[in-house]
């Protein structure tokens, strides 16, 4: 449970009235953490506090006991039981006494103890929550149930919070990989950023001036500037994502579609996305709208890495010149061997294959490590990546330049 309240929230006061302040914010910390009127601390609580400390104990009511059954004497009592009504009370409360972050971490914890996925189903409630990436992986699990009257809602909902995640990273993205170079082309008015300073400095030796510059010191006058050329004019790469729809890889789906929109858009780039769970379903004519791909998704059910990458390698045309990214847990369901023959075929045609076991904020993933330390030996490490990274990794791979993977510990 959250345990950092708002900091401004009412000064705390206690009994003594002798406690500097940070020794009487600490004691009001932990009577909203413990709850109950006898919690030890002996903290009395302002009127906005006793506000917060039912918030918190709506959802936090005693460990072991999500759907209000029999409670042990001293936890917390109240609770959000099934008024669609009460929730969304409940849900502006939060809004105002926590910052976002919280706010969103104690929704995804109502869904988890308290059922608040089934309440989702009321357009009104929707509009009550605050959207974020977790937000949009229930909505997107439970769109087959989803009514008529709230699917608009839905929509509305998963658009927001893809249109913020494109604000924050079509550009920066747009930008690393139109910055990718050919460096196998040279060009003689390069600008400043793509100057290759040892071939122009080799190149203009001849025009070196003894003790012209300050201090007396030499300088070579660049009288020719030699470049790399910007790759950005025709199709130069082939990207495949190949993407995971269990349940557990939601967050990755939702950037992967945003990403995968981001990369369609760019002409430097021929961008195919592939989703699969069992079954192996082609996206890319969709990928002009992220909205469409994510509702066209299914999260949720096994995992046959093997058939989607048997789809993703059927579509290589141009191996040398393709890349394949594999986001998944690698909890394969399908056959292991084959999965990773496929692999080792693909990298030995000259594919560049990138295995990601998560594209997301979050921590360590969950994964197969004995399927990972596979893919390291057939010279495909696997590691999690966050969103504001994958620009890095994908122009690294662009010009064939050793993957930033990140540090491990």
């Amino acid at each position: 449970m959250p345990t950092t309240a708002d900091p401004t929230a009412g000064p705390a006061t206690a009994p003594t009235g002798t406690l500097p302040d940070p020794a009487a914010e600490r004691l009001r910390r932990w009577r909203l953490v413990l709850g109950g009127e006898s919690d030890g601390t002996g903290c009395r609580l302002t009127r906005r506090d006793v506000a917060i400390d039912g918030a918190l104990a709506a959802l936090y009511r005693g460990a072991g006991d999500p759907a209000g059954g029999a409670r042990r004497q001293g936890a917390r009592s109240a609770g959000l039981g099934g008024s669609a009504p009460q929730v969304a009370r409940w849900l502006g409360d939060i809004r105002e006494y926590f910052p976002t972050s919280v706010v969103q971490l104690m929704q995804q914890d109502a869904i988890t103890r308290l059922g608040l996925d089934r309440l989702l189903l009321e357009p009104e409630m929707l509009e009550a929550v605050e959207p974020d990436v977790h937000l949009v992986g229930t909505l997107l699990s439970l769109k087959h149930a989803l009514p008529a009257t709230t699917r608009e809602t839905a929509r509305m909902v998963v658009g927001k919070v893809v249109a913020e995640l494109e604000r924050r990273l079509a550009d920066r993205t747009r930008a690393t990989l139109g910055g990718a170079l050919d460096r196998s082309a040279k060009v003689n008015r390069p600008r400043h950023r793509d100057i290759d300073w040892g071939r122009t400095i080799r190149a203009n030796l001849k025009n070196y001036l003894p003790e012209a510059g300050p201090g007396g010191r030499g300088t070579v006058v660049p009288e020719r500037l030699i470049g790399y050329a910007r790759a950005q004019r025709a199709v130069k790469k082939d990207v495949i994502l190949c993407i995971d729809q269990s349940g557990s890889m939601a967050p990755s789906v939702v950037h992967s579609a945003v990403f995968g929109a981001v990369l369609a858009s760019m002409k430097s780039l021929d961008t195919r996305l592939v989703v699969f769970d069992t079954s192996v379903v082609d996206l890319t004519e969709q990928l002009t709208d992220p909205v469409d791909v994510l509702f066209a998704t299914q999260l949720g059910g096994g995992t046959d890495i093997n058939r989607a990458l048997a789809y993703c390698q059927s579509k290589i045309t141009r191996p040398s010149e393709t890349i394949v990214v594999l986001i998944s847990d690698l909890y394969e369901g399908g056959i292991r061997n084959e999965m990773l023959k496929r692999v080792a075929a693909m990298k030995a045609a000259g594919v560049q294959f990138i295995a990601l076991l998560a594209l997301s904020d979050e921590g360590a993933p969950a994964y197969d490590h004995a399927h990972a330390a596979a893919l390291a030996e057939l010279g495909a490490p696997a590691f999690a990546c966050t969103p504001d990274v994958f620009p890095e990794i994908m122009a690294a791979a662009i010009e064939k330049r050793p993957l930033p993977v990140p540090n491990r510990d």
